[in-house]
Order: C-alpha cells, then sequence, then structure tokens
C-alpha cells in the first residue's frame, strides 16, 4: 500500500507539519510518520506530539553523534532502512534542519520523491547552516510547496528541477488550530510576574556562541523599557555559565527567566506580550497570524522572511544595544499600525499540500 511518509526531527517541524497530518487523516491518505530524533529529550519532541493530540509515530530515533556532520550522517542511515522497509510514494520533510536534508538525501538515494514544506526562504546568509539546508533540500526536491510568491521566485531564480506551488505557510494553520488548545489547557500565564511584558529567544550559534553578542543582549533586557520574559534555551544558560553571567541576569528584577517552554505555553505568551523579540525564524511567521498579530525586533543581521519585514509586522535590528533599545521603544508605540492579515496565508496551506499529493499519488 502507498503511504505518504511525513518526517520531523525537531520542535517546529512537528508543529508545522502537524496541520498535514491531520490533512492526510482526514483525506484517509495512509501516512508513516516518522521523528529522526534530531530533538529527542522528552520536552522537545514526544511532549509537543501529546500536547499538539498528534497520533504516535510509527518510528522514532534517538540521535548519539553531537556534531552536525556526524548527526545529519546518522539520520541518513536511518532514514535508509526505514526507506528501504517502508517504501512511501512521498516523502514530506519541512524546513532547514540536518534532519531535513538528511531525510531528503536519504529518500533521493532510494528514488523516492521529496515534498519540501516551506521552500524557497533564503536569508543569504552563508554564515547560517540553516541557509545550506535549505537550499540543497530544494534541489532535490520533486515537489517545492513555497509559502509565498517571493520564495517561489527564489526558486526559479535558482532553476530548481521540481514543480513549484505557491500554498501558504503552514505555521498560520498551527497557530489558528492550536492556539484554542493552548488557551484552554496552560497555566503559564499564573507565573508571570509582569502585567505587560516583551517576549525574548536568542538562540542561534552567531549569536550565544559569541560573548560579546550575548553580554548586549542581557544588556538589553537589563535596560528594556518594558519588563522582558525569557524563556531560556538550553545552549544559552550554558553559554551565560561558561562567561559568568548567569547569575547576574537571574538577579534582574525587570527581567524573569523561564526554562524551554512547551509550544502550548509559549502561543499563550506570545498572544499576551506587548513584542518579541527574537533570533528565530519561525516565530516571525508565528507573530503574524491574526489571532497572534505582535510586532517582532529580529536580533540578527538577516532574516529569511522579509515578507514579516516588508509588511510591517518584523524589523531587522542587528545585535546593537543601542539600535535594540530604539526598536523597543519604537515598536511599543506603533502596535496598532500592524497590517489584520498574515503575509504567509491564509490557514489552508495544508489542504492545498495535501490536495497536490492527493492528486499526484492516490487519484
Amino acid at each position: 500500500m502507498k503511504t505518504v511518509m511525513v518526517v520531523v526531527g525537531t520542535r517546529p517541524e512537528i508543529i508545522k507539519m502537524a496541520p498535514i497530518v491531520r490533512a492526510l487523516r482526514k483525506n484517509k491518505i495512509p501516512t508513516t510518520f516518522v521523528h529522526c530524533g534530531q530533538h529527542y529529550d522528552y520536552n522537545m519532541s514526544q511532549q509537543f506530539i501529546e500536547d499538539l493530540e498528534l497520533p504516535s509515530p510509527d518510528y522514532t530515533y534517538k540521535i548519539r553523534a553531537y556534531s552536525p556532520g556526524a548527526q545529519t550522517a546518522q539520520i541518513i542511515l536511518y532514514m535508509d532502512k526505514v526507506l528501504k522497509e517502508t517504501a512511501p510514494a512521498v516523502v514530506l520533510v519541512e524546513g532547514d534542519t540536518n534532519s531535513v536534508l538528511a531525510a531528503a538525501v536519504a529518500a533521493n538515494k532510494r528514488e523516492v520523491p521529496v515534498g519540501h514544506v516551506e521552500a524557497g526562504l533564503r536569508s543569504f546568509d552563508l554564515r547560517m547552516p540553516e541557509e545550506h539546508n535549505r537550499r540543497l533540500t530544494d534541489h532535490l526536491s520533486t515537489f517545492l510547496f513555497a509559502p509565498t510568491e517571493r520564495a517561489e521566485a527564489n526558486l526559479k531564480r535558482e532553476s530548481v528541477w521540481g514543480k513549484i506551488y505557491v500554498t501558504g505557510n503552514t505555521v498560520i494553520d498551527a497557530v489558528i488550530q492550536h492556539l484554542p488548545i493552548a488557551e484552554r489547557k496552560s497555566e503559564i500565564l499564573k507565573k508571570i510576574r509582569f502585567e505587560k511584558f516583551a517576549l525574548a529567544t536568542a538562540h542561534r550559534a552567531e549569536n550565544v556562541d559569541a560573548e560579546a553578542v550575548l553580554k548586549t543582549f542581557m544588556e538589553v533586557f537589563a535596560s528594556s523599557p518594558v519588563p522582558v520574559v525569557y524563556p531560556m534555551h538550553p545552549r544559552t544558560k550554558k553559554r551565560l555559565r561558561q562567561n559568568k553571567m548567569y547569575a547576574q541576569i537571574r538577579k534582574l528584577e525587570n527581567v524573569q527567566i523561564l526554562p524551554p517552554l512547551g509550544y502550548l505555553d509559549f502561543l499563550v505568551l506570545m498572544k499576551k506580550s506587548e513584542l518579541i523579540i527574537t533570533d528565530s525564524g519561525g516565530i516571525q511567521e508565528e507573530a503574524t497570524a491574526p489571532s497572534i498579530r505582535k510586532p517582532v525586533l529580529v536580533i540578527r543581521l538577516s532574516t529569511e522572511r522579509p515578507e514579516a519585514v516588508e509588511t510591517g509586522f518584523a524589523k531587522v535590528v542587528g545585535t546593537d544595544k543601542h539600535e535594540i533599545l530604539a526598536a523597543i521603544g519604537t515598536a511599543l508605540k506603533r502596535r496598532k499600525e500592524l497590517p489584520q492579515t498574515s503575509p504567509f496565508g491564509d490557514g489552508t496551506a495544508a489542504e492545498k499540500i495535501v490536495e497536490i499529493i492527493q492528486k499526484e499519488f492516490f487519484a
């Protein structure tokens, strides 16, 4: 029996593929759900699957390697075995992680078509490993599901050989589907000390592995005109301790550090916040969903989501303390100017993708 293999390996992939898994089940299309283990601890994988009320994966793997190369190699080997055993009609991957590239390579070597969800994103910043992963995956894919016309233009400019479809981004589907669950289940607001706050995240290697940049971020949070709620990634916490900054930031009265949060808790904080300060790509998209609709300050030198910038939701502020603080003040004043609709779609991306897959393989 032909099946659609849905492969995830990290928390964002689980979130963004959840609407596709639901749409496949709704249309009664046989599905093989694989978690290939890039985020292997319970809080970053299985908890999300349970929170989102998804079926348990049919195949699960736990990565033992830590270097990006060894991690990618292990996933290729694992996926090769799963593909040999299951022989799916098509493999769907999402995004730009090592898991995505590894699954695409393994499928390509087994001559199984690859469908890349969120194809065509480009930061044009080759320091970022994600930029390499997404470009290589796009050129391996038979079906490229571009979230926007700009992403489609990127793919055409690079002369990818697969079929391109502009579908919108499933991240908007995910917010629409999951926020009601979050508001029903989450109790995170009971733990927040502030009535009004900015929500901050920072985890990218180019930021937190650079002591000067990390110090700047902590100084920004300390000086912010609005209190900061900061769910801290394990990588960031480790670097703060190595640089003897962790104890100092924990003492700040206007900064509340939280452990890594589940997706549902994070959605509630996004909706409640005054603005968002982040180096995450996916959060730039989630913030544009009509039910969230928050300004985002991107503490990076580039973004692969220029649509969020062009429509006024996001501003790339870099890593300079004064630039970030000035942008916080401006963002707090301009909240009402944000658009009512998202540049990343209307929440029907998963349905469009599944309809394409159904016509190609199950008509």
